[in-house]
């Protein structure tokens, strides 16, 4: 058996690599920095026990399979358990996004029953669902996704906010509040540049 921590430094590296993760985002996810984690990909240094089973756990494998030099599916990664890891993240977050525009689709079928006159404007329901959605999809995202998605999905976030309060309005022709979203943009564009430059 090789040095352990060539071994472990070896497996981080080809199991970060599988999933298309920076050490950055790597650190991120285990609460740690983008420094430890170089560290632990030169063999400086290794996880404690508690991390080396987080980190397992993040990738599907065992903590022995972070041990050993040779793996059983011949050196190859677990590929099908990363897919299926993938798969079942993607559907809990379309199954929750789904759930938000179920709840706005009985809202939408109760008021009309309830009352003819609110019934015309119900449709709005919808409108506001985009932004519960995209918050949904921001908290899923930033636990399991890549953190620059993040900044298209707070964008989508702030404009359809934005189209909520407007439409709201509307008999108020307050077309000016879309104003509020140039200078939010610039704020979101310049902070995901700061982070991905800082990875």
């Amino acid at each position: 058996m090789g040095d352990l921590k060539c071994i472990i430094a070896k497996n981080i590296v080809d199991l970060r690599k599988s999933m298309n993760l920076t050490q950055a985002e790597l650190a991120e996810k285990l609460n740690y920095s983008d420094k430890a984690v170089s560290k632990w990909e030169r063999a400086q240094s290794i996880p404690d026990v508690i991390t080396l089973k987080e980190i397992a756990d993040m990738f599907g494998v065992t903590v022995d399979y972070l041990l050993e030099d040779v793996h059983k599916e011949n050196g190859k990664i677990p590929q099908t358990i990363l897919k299926q890891k993938r798969h079942n993240r993607l559907i809990v977050t379309l199954l929750s996004i789904s759930l938000v525009f179920l709840i706005a689709t009985l809202a939408f079928v109760f008021c009309g029953l309830y009352s003819a006159a609110l019934h015309q404007h119900m449709w709005m329901i919808y409108i506001y669902a985009i932004p519960v959605a995209c918050i949904v999809l921001l908290v899923f995202n930033s636990i399991w996704g890549k953190r620059r998605t993040n900044f298209l999905i707070i964008s989508v976030l702030v404009w359809s906010t934005l189209m909520c309060v407007y439409l709201s309005f509307l008999s108020y022709n307050i077309w000016i509040i879309f104003a509020i979203g140039i200078p939010a943009q610039i704020i979101i564009f310049l902070w995901g540049k700061m982070q991905l430059g800082s990875k």
